[in-house]
């Protein structure tokens, strides 16, 4: 599948549409299952309470992958990314009620990199939970059609 956002018609400053992601215990259970990450931190509270966590806590990688839907979503094609990276700066704490957590992710398109020939554009992201920026430097590199 062909990335459906042409390199032409995006400029820096683009902003990509927003998403919000909802993020419950199941969620996270479900998470373990398919990532073989069953560390208790993201499913005990117990346990993450004594190893001084807040309460549970969302697997850094769910919270990554959660993140760049926004860019795949925009361009059409997973295979459009040829470069994601993040450092994690707090936890996603996943309360146990109805709620859960949210994850609330923006991004916008920060720089063309490489040759033009190359079609590819820089896309910067902002992710945030409770009101805490949850992942730094959030950076993917997209090739456009």
């Amino acid at each position: 599948m062909a990335a459906k956002i042409s390199y032409e018609s995006v400029e820096v400053g683009t902003e990509l549409p927003a998403r919000s992601f909802p993020v419950s215990r199941a969620t996270l259970v479900q998470y373990a299952g398919a990532s073989g990450d069953f560390n208790p931190i993201h499913w005990n509270e117990k346990f993450a309470l004594e190893v001084g966590l807040p309460d549970v806590i969302a697997h850094g990688m769910f919270t990554m992958a959660e993140a760049i839907r926004v860019v795949t979503d925009w361009v059409g094609d997973p295979g459009a990314v040829v470069e994601y990276g993040v450092r994690f700066t707090k936890p996603v704490i996943v309360p146990n009620d109805s709620d859960g957590a949210l994850i609330e992710v923006s991004a916008k398109v920060a720089a063309v990199v490489g040759e033009p020939e190359d079609r590819t554009v820089r896309v910067d992201l902002t992710a945030m939970s409770d009101g805490k920026k949850v992942l730094g430097m959030s950076r993917a590199v997209v090739r456009l059609a």
